[in-house]
């Protein structure tokens, strides 16, 4: 009987599971055959996959894996702040739908999401807006904070969102639903746009494209260029989208957003390309050296800095969620310790304490120690 009643409950756990998996929205689409055969004319995409261009070593052994399971989810005292102590500023909405022409104007929300305010144009990046990146917030950790710097229903307008790829702590099926009714364009790399569809969005609305192409929104210039990493959001799905960074250029303004790379030559070609950048957004958090190929050490991402050839760098992909072993500090403290070595500029904003890009001073207080 009580074999019988192991096996029931082993059975009910499986059936959930799989028909969580199969019915969930949280999943996403899938690409069609037609725009299989599409995505199979780039240079990106080899044997029904899409492929990173530099060798990537991305599985582990069994015994690794069982061993990284066991570091991640056992309690650690500084792998996150004390609950709530995060500090964000506060955005009043009047003062994003009143601005001049001139101004740039970028605000963390934590993680890898962005306001860009550009060309008189409200531009999200990868907005991840919700309490977990995860399929189901019982599935993964939560949110540093409580709140964001303004409620997703108090924003104005956005007259595009830039994806990177679409892992959960990017793309999140809650954040699209509560924006698609103000969005007015999608840009994003290619086969994520079948995510997008099932989940309501106009396929009118939505850009895909491959790594340097580029594409004109008004008088922005924007720019799929090479990440390191990989994609999927199932458990069949790996490398069935493509993942970039991003180059956002204006009349007199170049901005540039990693998403998430481990560290390449790519760097370098980026900057040679399209830099000198006035500002970047690099990734740098939830790394560790058994992953090092698709997440930058922070050393590497203050390198990657430098080849890219920005004025100034921001550090992004941490202080919002626990995604690997490290401290939560240990991100911002290295890669400062890097940078200064490099004589690269370094911004560290609070969550939503405005950036203008181009100004005199940019925000460098450490907000983090002590919390």
């Amino acid at each position: 009987m009580i074999l019988f009643s192991v096996l029931s409950f082993v059975a009910l756990v499986v059936i959930v599971a799989v028909l969580f998996i199969n019915l969930s929205p949280e999943f996403g689409g899938k690409p069609s055959d037609e725009q299989k055969e599409i995505y199979a004319r780039s240079n990106q995409y080899e044997k029904g996959k899409f492929v990173n261009k530099t060798p990537t070593k991305m599985d582990m052994s069994f015994g690794e894996t069982v061993k990284v399971a066991y570091q991640f989810f056992k309690g650690s005292p500084n792998r996150e702040p004390k609950r709530n102590t995060v500090p964000v500023a506060s955005i009043d909405s009047l003062n994003i739908t009143k601005k001049g022409d001139s101004i740039t104007r970028l605000t963390w929300f934590g993680h890898s999401a962005f306001l860009l305010e550009i060309a008189s144009k409200n531009i999200l990046i990868d907005p991840m807006f919700g309490p977990s990146p995860a399929p189901h917030p019982l599935l993964g950790p939560k949110r540093f904070t409580d709140h964001l710097p303004i409620s997703v229903a108090k924003l104005p307008f956005i007259d595009a969102v830039i994806f990177s790829h679409d892992h959960y702590d990017h793309l999140d099926y809650g954040s699209i639903r509560n924006l698609k009714d103000k969005v007015g364009q999608y840009y994003v790399p290619l086969g994520l746009a079948a995510h997008l569809i099932a989940w309501g969005v106009d396929p009118d609305k939505i850009h895909e494209l491959d790594w340097w192409e580029e594409i004109k929104f008004d008088d922005l210039r924007l720019v799929s260029t090479p990440a390191r990493h990989f994609s999927g959001r199932g458990v069949t799905d790996r490398f069935s989208t493509l993942w970039c960074s991003w180059v956002i250029k204006s009349r007199d303004k170049s901005i540039y957003f990693s998403g998430d790379s481990g560290y390449g030559p790519h760097f370098k070609e980026i900057g040679e390309k399209y830099g000198p950048f006035d500002f970047a957004m690099m990734e740098c958090g939830q790394y560790d050296e058994r992953w090092h190929d698709i997440h930058m050490m922070p050393e590497e991402t203050a390198q990657a800095a430098v080849d890219v050839k920005t004025t100034i760098m921001m550090p992004i992909h941490w202080a919002s969620f626990r995604l690997a072993m490290h401290s939560w500090t240990d991100p911002i403290e290295r890669v400062t310790a890097k940078a200064k070595e490099l004589n690269m500029p370094v911004s560290t904003p609070v969550i939503g304490e405005p950036i203008f890009i181009g100004a005199e001073h940019y925000p460098k207080s450490e907000w983090w120690k002590g919390l």
